[in-house]
């Protein structure tokens, strides 16, 4: 780190948006909070919480859970049983990064197709459906990400999404909506949360990420849906106590950290256009506050990029043998993001000259 002092002094952590740490008023809130037993169904705090998430996606009910995984995996158990397909994009959080859940936890296949920027269409859902009989598993269940983690943030298009929703009810399927990131959509596009959470019929958020809540994600849907989530909230042992100390902290992201996400959209921007500046570097313009960058694995190395700002005090993710990721989030200030697009620039620098001599 000798030689490199980034604003504020502390290393530029574009690892993930869940790095960040609760802001001195939140938690304040978490200890102001009002706190009962969640599991006894009497915590005030949690209650307020499942209540306000409920309302600003439209749904009738909520759950709070310890993590979006489970949270994924509490809304495909829902929806499905043992031995049912569920159709779903081949990036997707629920089968790249939630360790083999739905196999494990509800006994599912997934029926993968290949999406164009993590974006999938009716018309490929439609094409991925078996005949509804005996030979073949029952296709229970379409799930879709907004935004799409591995394809950089990307947006999925709200008309889509009602396409999508029009081939379930057709052919007898649920939707669920992994929206861990919706609030970004929402900032992103000016489209309200309730209506790009309608065409579910489950949706969770997650408060942890660009809320910057230090933990816990929210599942909404149905009262009937909610009411057999619980059950298995409890099986999963999501089930908290005084749960309302995190609660607390998502009442407070809900009101101060929704508006600011255009900061951190600002700031991924910032990042894309330093590394637009090499050959060789392909930026994925940002939707939201995710860059990934490809890279041409004839000049570049993803690991050595990554060691090389590590040394300058920036922390990212290679995350193949030809891509990185960066996320800006509440703890990257426009003075932070400007020394990483800095740094960007005198690794490529260097590393281009090299590759050119």
């Amino acid at each position: 780190m000798t030689g490199f002092t980034p604003p504020g002094g502390m290393p530029v952590d574009l690892r993930s948006d869940t790095v960040t740490k609760p802001v001195p008023a939140m938690y304040e809130a978490m200890m102001n909070a009002s706190i009962g037993d969640d599991v006894l169904g009497d915590d005030p705090t949690t209650i307020e919480l499942q209540e306000r998430v409920s309302a600003l996606l439209g749904k009738e009910a909520a759950l709070f859970t310890p993590s979006g995984t489970m949270a994924n995996q509490i809304a495909l158990k829902v929806h499905t049983r043992p031995g049912d397909a569920v159709i779903c994009e081949e990036g997707c959080h629920i089968l790249n990064y939630e360790g083999g859940a739905p196999a494990a936890v509800s006994g599912v296949i997934l029926r993968t197709i290949p999406g164009n920027h993590g974006m999938i269409t009716a018309e490929q859902v439609r094409d991925k459906m078996t005949p509804q009989d005996s030979h073949f598993p029952r296709i229970s269940l379409v799930e879709i990400e907004n935004t799409h983690n591995r394809a950089g943030g990307a947006i999925f298009p709200q008309s889509e999404v009602l396409a999508i929703r029009d081939l379930c009810n057709e052919q007898g399927m649920m939707l669920h909506l992994d929206g861990a990131r919706i609030w970004n959509a929402h900032i992103a596009t000016g489209i309200p949360l309730d209506e790009l959470a309608a065409p579910a019929d489950t949706v969770i958020v997650c408060l942890s990420k660009g809320l910057g809540c230090p933990v816990g994600s929210v599942l909404a849907g149905t009262k009937d849906h909610m009411k057999y989530a619980h059950r298995i909230r409890k099986y999963l042992g999501g089930g908290m106590r005084q749960v309302g100390i995190l609660a607390g902290a998502g009442l407070f992201a809900l009101e101060n950290h929704i508006e600011r996400l255009a900061e951190d959209h600002e700031r991924a921007r910032l990042l894309y256009k330093a590394f637009t500046e090499f050959p060789g570097v392909f930026p994925i313009e940002p939707d939201t506050s995710i860059l990934i960058v490809e890279f041409d694995k004839l000049m570049y190395d993803p690991e050595l990029i990554r060691q090389a700002l590590e040394r300058r005090s920036v922390r990212c993710l290679a995350i193949s043998p030809t891509r990185i990721r960066l996320v800006t989030h509440l703890d990257i200030s426009w003075e932070q993001a400007v020394y990483a697009g800095d740094m960007i620039r005198d690794v490529l620098g260097g590393m281009s000259e090299t590759a050119s001599d």
